[in-house]
């Protein structure tokens, strides 16, 4: 993406900010880090930090998005930025950005529209900046990390240098599964024509096929059968597009393995990663 390019997407974005219509009355400050804060001419995506409240009505659509394997987000992200692409938001998770993100103020709330174009304004180019590296990557993000997002790939990397976690990258196999309960679990959360459901369906199926899996399986928060314990050892946790990734360290520390699926498609290819316990004293502290 050109440089001018992504300073029209946040002059558009200060503008619907500005305009305050729901659900952008709970946000309070939003930041621009990555390449563009830094300069670059070509910044590549946007990187946009997003710090919110949550109230009663909000909280509610997010349980409602999280049941229905929908991203809790998504009616953020579309009043932020429309129906434009090019945007990487990070939500209420400054304090997890990696070292050397900087993230810059853009907009916070009281401002007037002026005083987040000035800032926007002040972010000056530099033709020696270039594009920011792709900070916290290993082999196993290769060519999938535009749909990691930076704060996961820096926790991943972290417990990965400590010796703490395998990551094996698993290209699933575009075929359902076939225990009746895993058949019976995909009908009940989503529509035949759902990518979310054709994601969960190729994992299902492929777990049915991996001796390692011996403990209860879950998809997206459901469990395979009703009663089955979360913190058995052995449990399998399959989840689509990052759902519920914070529980992630949480799951580890009881012994469980989890498939993330990077990015539910209706028909491309369907990638996961495989995460895996090496070393449990090495895991990062609850």
């Amino acid at each position: 993406m050109k440089r001018e390019r992504a300073t029209e997407l946040l002059r558009e974005m200060l503008a619907r900010l500005d305009a305050g219509e729901r659900p952008l009355d709970l946000v309070d400050e939003v930041y621009v880090f990555g390449s563009h804060a830094r300069g670059a001419l070509e910044p590549g995506d946007l990187d946009v930090a997003v710090v919110h409240r949550t109230d009663r009505e909000f909280a509610a659509g997010l349980v409602g998005a999280m049941m229905s394997g929908r991203d809790p987000m998504a009616g953020m992200k579309r009043a932020l930025k429309g129906n434009k692409r090019g945007i990487q938001f990070e939500f209420n998770q400054n304090s997890d950005l990696p070292a050397g993100a900087e993230p810059v103020l853009l907009w916070k709330r009281g401002d007037a529209l002026s005083d987040a174009q000035a800032r926007l304004a002040a972010i000056e180019p530099d033709p020696g900046a270039g594009r920011a590296p792709r900070d916290e990557m290993i082999e196993q993000f290769e060519g999938l990390d535009r749909w990691i997002p930076l704060p996961v790939r820096a926790r991943l990397v972290e417990m990965v240098t400590a010796g703490a976690i395998d990551i094996h990258r698993v290209e699933l196999p575009d075929a359902p599964p076939i225990r009746p309960d895993a058949i019976a679990l995909l009908a009940r959360r989503w529509k035949a024509e759902s990518p979310l459901r054709r994601a969960a369906g190729a994992a299902l199926r492929y777990t049915e096929d991996l001796a390692a899996v011996t403990g209860a399986v879950w998809v997206q928060g459901d469990p395979l059968q009703r009663g089955q314990s979360f913190e058995l050892p052995g449990t399998v946790w399959i989840n689509l597009g990052w759902y519920d990734f914070s529980q992630l360290l949480f799951r580890l520390h009881r012994g469980a393995q989890t498939f993330e699926v990077i990015r539910p498609t209706r028909t491309q290819p369907l990638h996961a990663l495989h995460i895996t316990v090496r070393d449990a004293a090495a895991l990062p502290e609850l």
